[in-house]
């Protein structure tokens, strides 16, 4: 595989974002990840098109407590990117990720999702779910392409195909509900030095399982029936200014066992980037939940 890499110097000085990379080789890509702090491990995945500058209001609340890893999907972040969008599939990322969880050797993991990283990691669960101790679901989904997408949706997938040059750090803060500086706006656009670096990016919205016999479907399918019979702690927390995922919290409520044990928490005035809106408020919640269901 002919991968792009970003150069280091477009990830200098991002504000809020003073932490160490560290690499995995993965199929001869090279794979970032943040790691800090000690303990029970949080995983954290990030969603398109992000990455895990996303979860850097995390790190001062759940770090002195816990190991916070957060890992970049090739394609995005620090990760190495493929130049076209054919080379990305939903069998390539699971199994990017199931390697990596491999590698680290993860075990006990605190998964926190959005977006794909809900349909990539809840995908994991349902393959490995002894690997899973809690489970932290964050305007995410599962399709199985039985019932048609959003009109939102649908839009933003049209937008991301017909876009040569999508505007990355644009989308960010399409997707916020709280203003979001230039600075900000600057980091999310510091992976991506020219379109040929955004397959990835655009990628992601196509490969969104939309009908019955799409790739991912399997995999959709057996982590509902995992999650129907979960038995460990589960959290579900979605914001209300979030235009395609907003209710979704009902159908995981509603299919996980354990989900209503647990507060039912609404993240008000946050968007679809729930983590850039209300970032430190988040985290407390999932320092609070660790600490009410100890393993």
């Amino acid at each position: 595989m002919n991968y792009l890499r970003t150069p280091d110097e477009h990830f200098q000085g991002l504000p809020g974002f003073p932490y160490e990379p560290h690499y995995l080789e993965i199929n001869g890509g090279r794979i970032h990840y943040l790691d800090e702090g000690a303990g029970q491990i949080i995983l954290c995945l990030h969603g398109e098109p992000s990455w895990s500058y996303l979860y850097r209001k995390f790190i001062p609340i759940l770090a002195p407590s816990y190991r916070v890893i957060a890992p970049d999907f090739f394609g995005f972040g620090r990760s190495d990117k493929l130049p076209n969008m054919a080379d990305y599939s939903y069998q390539m990322h699971f199994e990017t990720l199931e390697k990596f969880l491999e590698q680290l050797a993860l075990r006990d993991i605190t998964l926190v999702c959005q977006d794909w990283g809900g349909l990539l990691g809840l995908g994991m669960v349902g393959a490995h779910p002894e690997w899973f101790a809690r489970l932290v679901i964050m305007n995410t989904f599962l399709p199985v392409g039985k019932r048609p997408m959003p009109a939102a949706f649908n839009a933003w997938k049209n937008f991301a195909r017909l876009t040569p040059n999508l505007p990355i750090g644009r989308v960010i803060k399409m997707g916020t509900h709280q203003p979001l500086s230039k600075e900000i706006k600057a980091a999310y656009n510091a992976p991506f030095p020219s379109k040929k670096y955004k397959a990835g990016a655009k990628s992601f919205p196509m490969l969104v399982p939309q009908k019955p016999e799409d790739p991912g479907v399997a995999e959709m399918k057996r982590a509902r029936a995992v999650l129907k019979e979960w038995e460990k702690p589960a959290l579900v927390m979605f914001s209300d200014k979030d235009p395609i995922m907003r209710g979704g919290d009902k159908f995981f409520r509603g299919t996980i066992p354990t989900a209503n044990d647990q507060p039912k928490i609404t993240i008000h005035d946050a968007g679809h980037f729930l983590q850039e809106d209300k970032g430190e408020e988040i985290a407390g919640h999932i320092k609070a939940f660790m600490e009410r269901t100890p393993l």
